[in-house]
């Protein structure tokens, strides 16, 4: 058992009258110059040979240790006069009450490295994941949910307020773990589906996507006016340039490895549909951003960051525990264990 484990957690010690403490200084001092003086002599002998043999050796230590009790006794009374209080405080923070889906592309197309991190290139995909991440870490009062989507949307983390479990959970987030496609509508109703809670002060729609519509049974026009009905804030942001980027080559079976298993790339064009995304967020009455690189993305999170927020409420409560009578009554019980024993088995000669 460790030594400090009696000791309540979120408990701390604080004085009532702090400036009496200073006396403790004063009881080493008198024990000093006690020590330093002593008494005079009761009896006077030309030798003190006879008397070695009247006792034992130990009990020379006798009137160090009735000493020490009395110094011991007048240490507690000064704690006891300052005061010490055993306190602990509780602090409880509201959640802001805002709920957050976050709605991520991992199409084959995501694999294209037009991004970076650090100084180092990156696809797509690893930039939104980094970013994403920060954004959740900024965000530790919100439930955020995650929905991943390719071909057809998979929950990669339903709503929580565990955001260490959430971004473990963000490594899910890769490429090939459902068939290839890009299916806008069905990802944006899955997330609407999961925030149909009407006890939300405020629920959001972050959708981040570099392709157009191409998949699943739900067209995004339609699924923009079930976000708009439900009065669900929307972002949507598109990620990727438009041009000459270094993106993977791709046959029917999936991205073209090497012999090593790794992705082959060649400088191709590459091409975003703006305006359709751009439609999409209209008809939500919601807003577009368009991220053409690591930096423009993190502002852009750092904008949706910013339009929700909320203020929090915190309360703080104190609760104290007066030691006072603990160290009287320990003070009082040295002194008269020091009197008692005086008296007793340790009395002094007349």
């Amino acid at each position: 058992m460790h030594l400090l484990e009696w000791w309540p957690k979120g408990t701390a010690l604080t004085f009532g009258h702090p400036w009496l403490l200073a006396l403790l200084l004063g009881v080493p001092l008198l024990a000093w110059l006690r020590g330093r003086s002593g008494k005079s002599a009761a009896l006077v002998f030309s030798s003190t040979a006879p008397l070695r043999a009247l006792g034992k050796q130990s009990s020379s230590n006798t009137g160090r240790i009735l000493r020490s009790l009395g110094f011991a006794a007048m240490a507690l009374l000064v704690l006891a006069l300052s005061r010490p209080q055993l306190g602990k405080t509780l602090n409880q923070v509201e959640a802001s009450g805002i709920d957050i889906m976050l709605v991520l592309d991992v199409s084959g197309s995501m694999l294209t490295k037009d991004f970076t991190i650090g100084l180092d290139m990156a696809t797509r995909v690893d930039a939104i994941r980094e970013v994403t991440r920060k954004f959740i870490e900024g965000r530790p009062n919100d439930r955020i949910g995650m929905i991943a989507f390719a071909g057809r949307p998979y929950v990669v983390s339903p709503l929580t307020l565990d955001h260490d479990w959430l971004t473990q959970n963000l490594d899910r987030v890769k490429i090939g773990l459902v068939e290839d496609g890009t299916a806008i509508g069905s990802a944006m109703a899955a997330a609407a589906n999961r925030l149909n809670d009407k006890h939300s002060k405020s629920r959001a729609i972050v959708l981040l996507t570099d392709g157009e519509n191409n998949a699943g049974k739900i067209p995004p026009n339609t699924a923009a006016e079930a976000v708009k009905a439900l009065k669900i804030h929307f972002y949507a942001i598109g990620a990727g340039t438009n041009g000459i980027a270094l993106a993977p080559v791709f046959t029917q079976r999936g991205p073209l490895t090497d012999l090593e298993g790794n992705i082959r790339y060649e400088r191709q064009q590459v091409e975003f549909n703006e305006k359709g995304l751009r439609e999409v967020a209209k008809i939500a009455d919601g807003r577009f951003y368009r991220a053409t690189d690591t930096k423009s993305l993190e502002d852009i999170y750092a904008d949706i960051d910013k339009m929700e927020k909320s203020t929090l409420k915190a309360n703080k409560y104190q609760e104290y525990r007066d030691l006072f009578p603990v160290c009287i009554m320990s003070g009082g019980g040295l002194l008269l264990a020091a009197l008692l024993l005086s008296q007793t088995i340790w009395k002094k000669m007349p």
